[in-house]
């Protein structure tokens, strides 16, 4: 009787090195075609090329130290941070509370203040996050008007025109996306009205704005505006931007929250007209809140671009964080460092609008009920 054989497979066999891990990656998402190949030889060619120098001057060989420009034109293989240090607080917090030491408490309390509120929001536990949004968007205004513009509580008045450096951007971008979000909501609410005169109204709104360059209309509240006020009637240059500003941008949030309502399905609107809901009730509850989710990149895209945009105010004679910057840097003390003014600038630029980016992708996640990439 022959001997029954019993079938035993083989252990299983790990992969080919080649196909997992560090290699396995960098094959095939840096060398994985020919087109690949170059782009990635071409972009580690101009980074070693480049950002290695570019950190030497910057950081190794720099200047941070010292109150004047001689300790730069000593070393001048380096960045002149110095000239940043020095120049900091009439970057930051512009001419009026550079030229006044002791009331640098006022800006330095806002920011703190405005962080303080801020970060914990970033925090999906935090514990009574509706109280803070309240402070933040309804409280803090009032704060900053108080501390910072002054005349009241024995704080004296500040002069609006000496405002600039961050202070002044800070200002202006944080009132026009304050201002531009309830507006452009009941524009594009009004632009899809069934009433022929509100959507007449919003439609002729909208794109007069938008088809206006915002240095324009700067231009026109500065010099323009004062001219329909009765004599001896002032208005205050920094609010008149505000208020420029805010119609601007008021009308390219209409359209970015108007594409979110396009995007909703007519089903859902009628059958909460099916169980009897009004007009304002379904908008409400139902379409704006699925609408404003939708159109969270493109109302983000539009707030970074106002930060940006805030530098266009020097037409009228502002000094926002850019132009601060460059007017620093063209001092007598100072001049020839322009670049490290400009670099300081754009980071800050670059971290808030990096900032406000990423949250409005975190914000995007966390509504995702479809959980799509």
């Amino acid at each position: 009787m022959s001997e029954v054989k019993i079938f035993v497979p083989a252990p299983d066999r790990s992969p080919p090195s080649n196909t997992l891990g560090p290699i396995a990656w960098v094959r095939e998402n840096l060398f994985g075609s020919i087109s690949s190949s170059i782009a990635t030889l071409l972009f580690f060619y101009l980074f070693f090329s480049y950002v290695p120098p570019f950190l030497e001057w910057a950081l190794i060989k720099a200047n941070f130290t010292g109150t004047d420009r001689s300790v730069c034109e000593a070393n001048t293989a380096g960045a002149c941070w110095t000239f940043i240090n020095v120049r900091l607080e009439q970057i930051l917090f512009g001419l009026y509370f550079a030229s006044k030491p002791e009331e640098l408490w006022r800006p330095t309390l806002i920011f703190v203040l405005f962080f303080a509120l801020l970060l914990p929001l970033l925090f999906e536990r935090t514990p009574g996050k509706k109280w803070l949004s309240i402070a933040l968007l309804g409280v803090f205004p009032v704060v900053f008007y108080f501390i910072v513009y002054g005349g009241s509580f024995g704080i004296p008045q500040s002069n609006t025109t000496q405002w600039g450096g961050f202070l002044l951007t800070f200002a202006l971008a944080f009132v026009g996306i304050l201002l531009a979000l309830p507006i452009g909501i009941l524009l594009a609410l009004g632009r899809r009205s069934d009433m022929p005169v509100i959507r007449s109204i919003c439609v002729v709104y909208i794109e007069f704005w938008r088809g206006t360059p915002l240095i324009t209309i700067l231009f026109m509240a500065s010099v323009m505006l004062p001219l329909f006020f009765p004599a001896g009637v002032e208005f205050d240059k920094v609010v008149r931007a505000m208020i420029g500003i805010t119609m601007f941008q008021s009308a390219y949030t209409a359209e970015a929250v108007r594409g979110g309502l396009a995007a909703i399905p007519k089903g859902q609107a009628e059958a909460a007209m099916a169980l009897g809901l009004g007009y304002w009730r379904r908008t409400v509850f139902i379409t704006l809140p699925q609408a404003l989710k939708i159109s969270i990149p493109s109302i983000v895209n539009t707030f970074i671009a106002l930060f940006k945009d805030t530098s266009l105010v020097s037409i009228i004679g502002l000094l926002d964080l850019l132009n601060m910057a460059q007017t620093a840097a063209r001092s007598v003390e100072w001049k020839g460092y322009d670049i490290e003014g400009y670099l300081f600038a754009g980071f800050i630029y670059w971290a808030f609008c990096y900032g406000m980016s990423r949250y409005s992708q975190n914000l995007e996640h966390k509504l995702d009920t479809d959980r799509r990439n």
